[in-house]
């Protein structure tokens, strides 16, 4: 059953994928636009997630109108991300370089100059997926990501991941492999903005409501000594990109490893929070980011 299912699926992400092979990246822009457009009105179930998201985030301050308009834009967004990534990924690692305005790459030089690794601390926001075109020229890169249900699909996905310089690390076994790139100075990507199992998770405040939060990059820097270094990648005029590295966060260990990596943690979504709200409308705000919830007090 499973197996006819993917097949579909697989099926149906080719047929809309044909397009991006003969079209000009402009003209995928626009269908991806449009499909996203298309999404926000029949995908009931994930614009009331991002309705009740932007409701906690925002705390009900924006009016009906601003709410659907902000949404509208996050699907649209959503759509156009896709076919970029698709698109792209059938292009020339120097034409991607090309589109892309780079700010602060002189953090990720510091921090490799410190020989320790580094971890980038990225989400859902903006292209996520390309920015690994110019960090992977600093040195070898390493995504951390979950595989999809579909192998058929996870495989097209991983190809563009590498295609962008990226190696993938699956979740599942994972630490022995970061910890081996870190002490060679290596750098992994995380993406941290989204729900992980409440026995997974630190609880720390995400849009002032406590969000089930993967500890992964505060415990791998507190053992490795590894930079903590934020990094997204927003789109701009003329349909380039930005990609802004920004200072490492800082820490100093305390000595009480539960409570630091509690605190880095909360340091770290701090940081994905303030760049969330400068541009509410590049985030993936159809996620259920507050599912998990805490225990409840005894």
């Amino acid at each position: 059953m499973h197996k006819k299912r993917h097949k579909r699926e697989y099926a149906l992400f080719r047929l809309l994928a044909a397009p991006i092979s003969v079209f000009p990246r402009s003209a995928c822009l626009v269908l991806g636009h449009c499909l996203g457009g298309l999404l926000s009105m029949l995908d009931k179930k994930h614009r009331r997630t991002a309705g009740r998201n932007i409701d906690t985030a925002f705390l009900d301050t924006l009016s009906e109108k601003e709410k659907r308009r902000l949404i509208f834009r996050v699907f649209t967004h959503f759509g156009r991300t896709i076919f970029d990534i698709v698109k792209l990924g059938r292009m020339k690692k120097e034409t991607i370089r090309s589109l892309v305005d780079v700010e602060g790459f002189h953090h990720l030089q510091d921090a490799i100059k410190r020989g320790n690794g580094v971890l980038l601390i990225s989400a859902h926001y903006g292209n996520w997926e390309i920015a690994s075109v110019h960090l992977g020229q600093m040195c070898p890169l390493w995504v951390i990501a979950r595989e999809l249900d579909n192998p058929l699909l996870e495989k097209d996905l991983r190809q563009i991941r590498e295609h962008f310089g990226g190696r993938v690390i699956y979740k599942k076994n994972a630490t022995r492999r970061i910890i081996q790139a870190l002490r060679a100075n290596q750098a992994v990507a995380i993406l941290m903005d989204q729900n992980v199992l409440r026995s997974q998770a630190v609880f720390v405040p995400f849009f002032g409501k406590q969000a089930a939060t993967t500890p992964a990059a505060a415990t791998f820097a507190l053992r490795t000594g590894a930079v903590l270094l934020p990094s997204f990648c927003t789109p701009i005029e003329k349909n380039r990109y930005r990609l802004e590295i920004f200072p490492p966060v800082e820490y100093q260990p305390s000595g009480d490893t539960p409570k630091d990596i509690e605190a880095l943690t909360e340091a770290c979504t701090r940081t994905i929070e303030n760049q969330i709200r400068k541009r509410p409308q590049w985030w993936l705000w159809m996620h259920d980011r507050w599912r998990s919830r805490p225990d409840p007090p005894e």
